[in-house]
């Protein structure tokens, strides 16, 4: 009988252990990258946008990435305002074009691209990132991706300063992570390689402080793009 209970204590101890081991959230057992796998995991998805005029000259360039296989995009308003015709360029070299905007919020500072299907690289359709759902904390870590130079993308890592910050009448989340002209539209990534926002610019009253759109902004321009295509379609 005392062998037994033995037992049955013993066996109640390693299940206690083993659940004590479990994480209680499935947010814990999520993959974290650093700077070279996010790298990894963002550049096929990342975008080189190209700008024109109407003669045919470049007018701007910029960054965008991908959100949907299908070929749908997100970058910076000011990157495209007043584009005549846009094209982008993808990891692998592949210029893809046309390329149009569907939805836009100059305030915001968000335009939505769709690119065609048939510039997809493989039969299972375009690589693309995941927007986070969950609000950024100050302190996190974050990773920007850009094309600060032609067809040269770059990343850095950084922190976030802010999570919201009031600048000119709109919020933004302020981030440490080096920006330079060209990155504009680029993704800013948290450590499991989801989007937390968009790259907008600088903020020109602290050194080395960046602006970025965060979610929220951007899913009420996506929405805008879902309703006109509902409208097209109907």
């Amino acid at each position: 009988m005392k062998q037994a209970s033995k037992r049955l204590w013993l066996f109640v101890g390693l299940v206690c252990l083993f659940l004590s081991q479990v994480p209680v959230s499935g947010a814990e057992d999520r993959h974290t990258y650093d700077s070279e796998g996010i790298y990894e995991l963002a550049q096929h998805a990342t975008l080189y946008v190209r700008v024109y005029r109407a003669d045919g000259t470049i007018k701007d360039v910029g960054t965008g990435f991908m959100i949907d296989k299908e070929g749908k995009a997100l970058t910076a308003y000011h990157v495209v305002e007043g584009a005549e015709r846009i094209s982008v360029v993808m990891n692998d070299g592949t210029v893809v074009e046309p390329v149009t905007v569907t939805a836009e919020n100059k305030e915001q500072d968000i335009a939505v691209l769709k690119l065609p299907a048939s510039g997809s690289p493989s039969q299972a359709g375009y690589r693309y990132l995941n927007l986070r759902s969950g609000k950024t904390k100050h302190g996190e870590r974050i990773f920007a991706l850009g094309y600060p130079m032609k067809e040269t993308k770059i990343i850095t890592e950084g922190i976030v300063s802010s999570p919201r910050a009031p600048i000119n009448g709109r919020d933004r989340i302020l981030i440490t992570a080096q920006v330079a002209s060209g990155m504009s539209g680029g993704p800013v990534l948290d450590k499991n390689g989801d989007v937390v926002g968009v790259i907008s610019g600088s903020l020109r009253t602290m050194n080395n402080i960046h602006l970025v759109v965060d979610m929220d902004a951007v899913r009420s321009v996506i929405k805008q793009h879902h309703s006109r295509r509902g409208s097209d379609e109907k």
